[in-house]
């Protein structure tokens, strides 16, 4: 599996079972879902932008991906990593939140 490939499906594995572990709820929330469709909303055009094939500001290597391009020339690994990235942010976020919250209770 190409290292890219690989590295996507590891962080996305790892957030799931963090949350698994955590606890935090937020797959079954609505603001979470739409949060991520705000983050994708404004990742494909620009992440689109950088990996267009025609002029390519971002270049990957092809023995570290799939291949596979979508939308436009976006490799599909960008979306794992981005799910990773702001899920986790979130998972953080929630977790100190409840922290700070029974701290704040006691």
């Amino acid at each position: 599996m190409p290292e890219y490939t690989l590295l996507t499906v590891i962080s996305v594995l790892a957030v799931v079972l963090v949350e698994l572990l955590l606890r935090t709820g937020i797959f079954g929330s609505v603001r979470y879902w739409l949060t991520m469709i705000i983050v994708w909303a404004f990742q494909v055009p620009v992440d689109g932008w950088l990996t267009k094939l025609s002029d390519p500001i971002v270049i990957y290597r092809r023995s570290e991906i799939l291949g596979l391009r979508f939308p436009w020339d976006i490799p599909i690994e960008d979306f794992g990593f981005g799910f990773a990235l702001v899920t986790s942010t979130i998972m953080i976020w929630q977790s100190l939140s409840r922290r700070s919250e029974n701290v704040a209770d006691r």
